[in-house]
């Protein structure tokens, strides 16, 4: 009943689609469309709980799990694992946000805030993807949104999408398509393991057992000879065994500042939302995979001589946030972030010529989850919404390593940023090409699509057709339908007629899951009287 959305652009190209009288299917009708019930998550320490992840945080490049469940407390607790592949879309908040689980989801109860998409027949899978990718379904969902704060769409509004069915070899292009880009981000990811693996075994592991929580003292000297703040976290025990650690088993001990960076942040700037405007990432974007650039800015200087922009091979590290979110976390630039402009609340580091280091090794000294990171978030400082100043992360120690080493983990850091930069314009393009497909679809295009054109009685021969079937009719099946998990004899309702009767859109309830819709001919089913 929300008003808006009869007016959206959305809603008109689902009209459009379904006026064809054929060559369409509800996507209901090809994939299963569910999400496990509400979650009421009993919470547990880490040693003894079941890693979770929320909604947003399936899609970061590198999700950081920050809450562990009770999985004897988890109602319907394997439904909450996915299987690598598997299809989710956003269904709260920003609605229609659609990617893929890769392989570090796996063993990792999702949320139900995510509607699952499993095709009923594989060779559906690449194409339902890349069509919800598309222009033209992202906004059918957004059209179809409900919720005065905090938007929502439900099974029922994604299974109700109208999907051109393309021909068998389109399909098998986008299945291969869809392959490849989970292909290169799965090993992405495991050349990122890969690099901090070499990283840790060069310097040995380290074991934490005291980070302050419960209180501990420093030296007043210390205050000052490190820095003038009195942030706690500059000074916990943790960060200065890591400190100790690193100076004792590396090489040498470099301020990141004498490395041969720039590093800066631009400056303030006034924001002015334009329709027509330059995308815009803000610090939380570069950290997802594929991230839409919803907010668009008009074009000004952004902050800096480079007008905001940023390069190919810079490193990129967001410098305001919470400790426990994206503060810290950092990023090398690929293709796909190559001239883009991204936040004045992420700090750049652009390689001079004459740098010691590559950007490589940077990354991973930075972000190892143990002998990086934790030393980037102990600069923080604020209370509200911590931030990190360039001047304190010029002062911070880089370990170095022999050359070959630092090169080895270079390698692998930088190869696993260029495939999943690699992986994302891939998706990019195979979703404007199913927005292309789409177009040709509502334009008349039956070359693309399978389209089976009603049979066209004799003249000589006229049949007299029954009275046809009228919508939201109780309808019988009439034979069983393997592929679609019905049996002769199950009930459903007529929610669309075709040409006068010729094919019915019929919905079948199921005891568990979504409804299963079905495009059928008039033989195929009876009414009920």
């Amino acid at each position: 009943m929300e008003a808006e959305n009869y007016l959206s652009s959305g809603y008109g190209l689902k009209l459009a689609i379904e006026e064809r009288a054929v060559g369409w299917r509800r996507l209901g009708a090809l994939a299963n469309v569910w999400h496990p019930s509400r979650l009421k998550g009993i919470l547990l320490d880490e040693r003894m709980g079941t890693p979770f992840l929320a909604a947003t945080q399936v899609f970061d490049i590198r999700p950081v799990v920050r809450k562990w469940l009770s999985l004897d407390k988890t109602d319907d607790a394997s439904e909450r694992y996915l299987a690598e592949g598997t299809i989710l879309v956003t269904c709260s908040g920003s609605v229609g946000r659609s990617t893929l689980t890769q392989t570090h989801h796996t063993g990792i109860l999702i949320t139900h805030d995510l509607l699952r998409v499993n095709a009923l027949e594989s060779k559906h899978w690449g194409w339902i993807y890349a069509y919800l990718r598309s222009p033209q379904a992202k906004a059918m969902m957004t059209g179809a949104k409900y919720g005065h704060i905090i938007n929502h769409i439900e099974i029922s509004h994604l299974s109700a999408l109208p999907v051109p069915m393309v021909t068998d070899a389109i399909a098998a292009s986008f299945q291969k398509q869809t392959e490849e880009i989970l292909t290169l981000r799965n090993k992405a990811h495991a050349l990122t393991l890969e690099a901090e693996a070499l990283f840790e075994k060069a310097l040995g592991p380290v074991e934490i057992k005291d980070w302050g929580e419960s209180g501990f003292t420093t030296r007043a000297r210390l205050l000052f000879q490190r820095n003038r703040r009195f942030e706690a976290s500059r000074h916990n025990p943790g960060a200065s065994k890591i400190l100790a650690h690193l100076a004792k088993h590396g090489r040498e001990m470099n301020k990141l500042g004498e490395l041969g960076f720039d590093i800066w942040v631009p400056g303030r700037y006034k924001r002015i939302n334009a329709v027509d405007g330059v995308p815009y990432f803000d610090s939380s974007d570069i950290l997802e995979t594929n991230p839409d650039a919803l907010k668009r800015y008009a074009d000004c200087a952004f902050g800096d001589k480079h007008r905001g922009r940023v390069k190919k091979e810079w490193l990129l590290m967001p410098c305001s946030g919470q400790v426990y979110g994206i503060i810290g976390s950092a990023v090398l630039a690929g293709d796909y972030l190559d001239g883009q402009v991204v936040s004045n609340h992420v700090v750049r580091f652009a390689p001079k010529p004459s740098s010691k280091v590559r950007t490589g090794y940077l990354l991973t000294s930075l972000t190892h989850p143990k002998l990086g990171r934790p030393l980037v978030k102990a600069l923080a400082f604020g209370s509200s919404v911590p931030e990190i100043d360039t001047d304190d992360l010029c002062n911070l120690g880089i370990v170095r390593l022999t050359s070959s080493q630092e090169d080895a983990i270079a390698d692998l850091a930088e190869e696993s940023a260029a495939l999943r930069a690699r992986a994302d314009v891939r998706e990019r393009e195979m979703a404007a090409e199913a927005g292309r497909l789409i177009d040709r679809f509502l334009a008349g295009d039956v070359v693309n699509f399978v389209v089976t054109m009603p049979a066209v009685k004799s003249p000589t021969m006229p049949a007299l057709l029954p009275d046809p079937i009228p919508e939201h009719a109780l309808v019988r099946l009439r034979k069983t339908r393997k592929v679609d998990g019905l049996k002769a004899g199950s009930e459903g309702t007529v929610v669309h007629v075709y040409a006068d009767g010729a094919a019915y859109e019929v919905e079948f309830p199921k005891p568990k899951g979504a409804p299963v819709m079905l495009t059928l001919k008039a033989e195929e089913i009876e009414e009920l009287t």
